[in-house]
Formats: C-alpha cells, sequence, structure tokens
C-alpha cells in the first residue's frame, strides 16, 4: 500500500523483480508491432470467434503449464485459477496479438510499474519464448492482483483474530476484462468510503511524517496545564496542533506560553479525535498521543486500509456495530446512527474477539451460568477463602462434579451481567449486557472484561430493540428488569452486529482519528506488511 497508488514502492520493487526473466526474454528477441497491424488482427481474430474477447491465434500446448508452474514453483498457490483462465480461452493466449504484446499487457506492466522495455523490444518469434512469456505474465497478474486489490496479509485471518468473513474479489474476472481490453480496475479497488478517506488523510499526513517530532513533557513539578494557565512547553505544542491542523492558524499568539481560549479548542479537538476525554487541559494522557510521530500514525493509517481491503464494501444496513479500541457501540438504522454509547470490552489476556453475529433476543433480569474457567480461576479459590462466597454473592451450584462445579448466579443487583442480556449466538461465548461495575466507563481506556461487552447504557438499548413491539412498552422493560425473574424477549428483526478492530478512521467530520492498539493488532499486522 502507499499514499497516491494502490501499490508501494516495495511491491513495485518485488513486481518488477519477478518480471525480471520476462523482460529478459522481451529484450532478447522479441516485442514490437506496429499498431495498426495489431488492430487488424485483433479484428480478424474476434470476427472468427465470434466474440468480444480479442482471443489470440497462438495457443498454448497442453503441457506447457505443467512444465512452467514446474519450473516456478512460487506461482503454484495460484495454480488452479490460471488453469481455469486458460480452459476458458480454449489455451489461446491472452497477451499477444500474432507475435507481439498487446496493449493490455502494455497496461497491466506499466500498472506493475515495470520499466525499461521499448519498442524496438516488444516482439517474440519463439514458440517457446511466447509461452513461457505468456503465463508469466498470468502468473504475475493473479499475484499482483491478489495484493492490491484482495490484501496484503495473505494468511488465515484468524491468526490476528479477526473472524468475520473476508471480502471476496473476482481475480479471475478481473483478468478476463483486463484481457478483453478493459483497463478500468476502479471496481477491484477497495469500495469502502472509509479506505478512500483514510488515503487522503494518508496523503495529508505525509507532507510531515519526516519532520523532527522530540517529545514534548510538562515542566518539572507540573501534572497539567489548565486553560488560562501558563508554560513554557505550550508554544511547541501550540506549533504541534497547527501542523496536524487542529489548530487553525498559530497568528500573534504563536509564541504565547499561555494555554488561550483559541488553544483550548484546538486541545478539545486533538483530544477527540484520539480518544482523550476533551477536557482542554494538556495532561499525560494528552501529551501521550501528541508525541506520537506522524510517521508512525502514517503506518497506523496504511494498517487499516488494509483491514478495509478485507471488510464488505457496505455493512448491513441496521447494524450494531463495536468498535473494540475505541470503546464505542454505535447503532445504525438505515444506515444513520441513531444510538451511541461507551463501553467496556475484553482484557489483553481476555481479549474481545472481531466477529460477525446476529442479535437475536433481549434477556432481562438474568441469571449468570459462571464459564469454567472462570470458575477455576476465581470462584474455587475465594470458595476455600471463604465457605459463604457463593451465598454472599447470590450463587448456587447447578451441577458438574465436586473438583469442577457448574454454578450459576441469580438474578439481582449484584449479578455479573446486571439487569439485561443482549444475546447473539456466537462460538466464543461472547454476548453484550449490563454490569454493577459503573466506575470503569469514566475512564479513557475501558479493556476490563473476561470478554463480553458491556454497556453503559443497556436499558436506552433494550427499549429501542423493543420499540416496536406492543407487548413491551418501557415501563414493563423497567419493571422485568427489576424483577428477579428472567425473561427471554426475541427481536422480531434481528439485528445484525459487528465487532470490529479499527484504530484509526475518518468521522462525520471529516477527521482523522486514532486509538491505541489495545490489542496489539495493529503490531502483528504491520509485522507482517512492513517486514
Amino acid at each position: 500500500m502507499a499514499g497516491c497508488s494502490s501499490s508501494t514502492a516495495p511491491e513495485r520493487s518485488a513486481v518488477r523483480r519477478s518480471l525480471a526473466l520476462l523482460l529478459a526474454m522481451v529484450a532478447a528477441g522479441c516485442l514490437g508491432s506496429d499498431s495498426a497491424e495489431r488492430a487488424e488482427e485483433a479484428s480478424a481474430i474476434a470476427a472468427v470467434f465470434e466474440t468480444a474477447v480479442p482471443y489470440s491465434a497462438r495457443s498454448l500446448d497442453s503441457t506447457d503449464l505443467a512444465a512452467f508452474l514446474s519450473g516456478n514453483p512460487e506461482y503454484r498457490p495460484d495454480s488452479t485459477a490460471i488453469a481455469e483462465f486458460y480452459a476458458r480461452r480454449d489455451l489461446q493466449f491472452a497477451w499477444f496479438v500474432r507475435d507481439s504484446l498487446t496493449n493490455q499487457a502494455d497496461a497491466f506492466l506499466a500498472l506493475a510499474g515495470v520499466e525499461g522495455y521499448g519498442e524496438g523490444e516488444r516482439r517474440t518469434t519463439c514458440d517457446s519464448c511466447a509461452a513461457s512469456a505468456e503465463l508469466r505474465l498470468t502468473a504475475e497478474f493473479f499475484r499482483f492482483a491478489a495484493r492490491n486489490y484482495g490484501g496484503n496479509f495473505s494468511r488465515d485471518l484468524r491468526e490476528l483474530d479477526w473472524f468475520i468473513p473476508r471480502a471476496k474479489k473476482d481475480i479471475a474476472q478481473l483478468m478476463d476484462s483486463l484481457a478483453a481490453g478493459t483497463m478500468d480496475l476502479s471496481a477491484y479497488e477497495p469500495l469502502h468510503p472509509q479506505y478512500h478517506l483514510l488515503r487522503d488523510a494518508f496523503r495529508q499526513l505525509s507532507a510531515i511524517a519526516e519532520l523532527p517530532w522530540p517529545a514534548l513533557a510538562l515542566p518539572a513539578g507540573l501534572r497539567r496545564i489548565a486553560p488560562g494557565d501558563s508554560a513554557s512547553v505550550v508554544p511547541a505544542i501550540r506549533e504541534r496542533l497547527w501542523r496536524l491542523g487542529d489548530l487553525g492558524n498559530l497568528g500573534e499568539a504563536g509564541t504565547s506560553p499561555q494555554l488561550d481560549s483559541a488553544l483550548v479548542e484546538a486541545v478539545q479537538r486533538f483530544q477527540e479525535r484520539h480518544g482523550v476525554a476533551p477536557d482542554g487541559v494538556m495532561g499525560p494522557a494528552f501529551l501521550r498521543a501528541l508525541n506520537v510521530p506522524p510517521a508512525a500514525r502514517v503506518r497506523t493509517l496504511l494498517v487499516n486500509m488494509e483491514r478495509l481491503r478485507w471488510v464488505p464494501e457496505e455493512q448491513p444496513p441496521n447494524a450494531l456495530v463495536v468498535n473494540i479500541p475505541d470503546f464505542q457501540l454505535h447503532v445504525f438504522e438505515d444506515d444513520v446512527e441513531v444510538l451511541t454509547m461507551p463501553i467496556v470490552v475484553g482484557a489483553h489476556a481476555t481479549h474481545t474477539v472481531i466477529f460477525s453475529a446476529t442479535l437475536s433476543s433481549v434477556v432481562l433480569s438474568p441469571t449468570w451460568t459462571i464459564p469454567a474457567s472462570i470458575t477455576r480461576n476465581e470462584i474455587l479459590p475465594a470458595l476455600a477463602r471463604d465457605p459463604d462466597y457463593l451465598r454472599r454473592n447470590n450463587m448456587e451450584i447447578i451441577g458438574g462434579s465436586a473438583s469442577a462445579p457448574v454454578i450459576r448466579q441469580r438474578p439481582g443487583a449484584n449479578n455479573a451481567l446486571g439487569r439485561v442480556k443482549f444475546v447473539l449466538p456466537n462460538h466464543f461465548g461472547i454476548f453484550m449486557h449490563d454490569t454493577p461495575a459503573r466506575d470503569l466507563f469514566a475512564r479513557d481506556q475501558r479493556a476490563f472484561s473476561h470478554g463480553c461487552i458491556r454497556l453503559s447504557e443497556p436499558r436506552v438499548l433494550a427499549e429501542y430493540l423493543l420499540r416496536d413491539h406492543e407487548d413491551w412498552p418501557p415501563a414493563r422493560i423497567s419493571e422485568v428488569m427489576l424483577g428477579g425473574r428472567e425473561t427471554a424477549v426475541r427481536l422480531a428483526e434481528p439485528r445484525p452486529v459487528l465487532i470490529v478492530y479499527f484504530t484509526s478512521w475518518v468521522d462525520r467530520e471529516g477527521r482523522v482519528n486514532f486509538r491505541d492498539d489495545v490489542y496489539g493488532h495493529d503490531r502483528k499486522l504491520a509485522d507482517e506488511l512492513f517486514r
């Protein structure tokens, strides 16, 4: 990936290296023909085959592909796709008309960034050279297209705890269209609007990525700089916020050490973009975010652009979206956000998984059947210290054995799931729920749970989901939530749920946002992309 094109300089270099043999064959005897002759030949071929596909008069031998793959094992992962492509063409060449490369071959070589071939180096009469050049172009195209239009992370995404089905691109169709003379590849680039917004942000941030970015610190003895305060570090902070676009201009106050009203607004904008409480105070969390160099932010943008290659171009119109690093739930109706709330997600050791599911029911006044791991690691040690632990915590043993009991917590004020649970069946045992631990929602970083998602306003969500259910007006929902008897209500229309992991995005105001890499997923993906 890169800012101004769909492939980075290292990617283009890799393509150049892998096409070196092709260009050597080209230079050794080969490619060159006048365009009039080529057009005449293409028209004649099209007339013979009565098709819009400009098939070549040259064909591969049935053993050519096997011999090519045997000699070039790096292309074997795409062997099935290559074979199917030529089967559809009855083994006829895709990149040649008579003895010369087609305009489409030229276009691909240019797209891949291959340079150094001239008009006198474009002709081949050697059948074995032509077959090898034809197959290498096709094999390289599948590799290039998969990388640039399908994503650069080639391994199983589950290695990154990503269990949302990956968006598919029909590379074979792309190949067919290119061979047929179509060079509009826009439909094969990531179409998610966030991809293009992040690409624009990448270009802007790249402009300052090479600037010195020394760490700024509060003066000795100061824990924070509040509005109206003055400090020697303020002018440097002011300039940095101006470079990042949060401060409109420096003006006459550029060297002022005071945190004035204009600077307070800039601090708040920066805080909002970085998940810090927007209080306008220059404190430790603010400075930590401000000290991240633009070059590191550029890498974050590229990592998230890669993730956007994996997802469908459009999310379901009535989805509930949990973004783990943002610690927020977003509820959409007809693609319009109608509700958002802070959440608590899994701690690093018990992290929330990235997956998609369907919210099927709301459970009021829920019981909690405690997972075996929590029983083993927390409940049994507590019970050994305090034999009265179960009674005091409104728990009961409902099965299992003496060494591995199944324990359930009854409904009530101290139930770990609070007063309401939202069921989204999945293999990970993750759901959304209320919680009695309300103080955690006041923190900027909220990764504390055993993996499930705690909601700050669960009653609001329950009322929203049941708003069209005439048997469940808000008053009855509140009554049953406090009633002490578990009651499940199935949704008339189940809602899709997406639990995602994006540490950068552009918001509705056009501001690029960044969040901490709470689980280290950015680091793992960056190791793959930039090694």
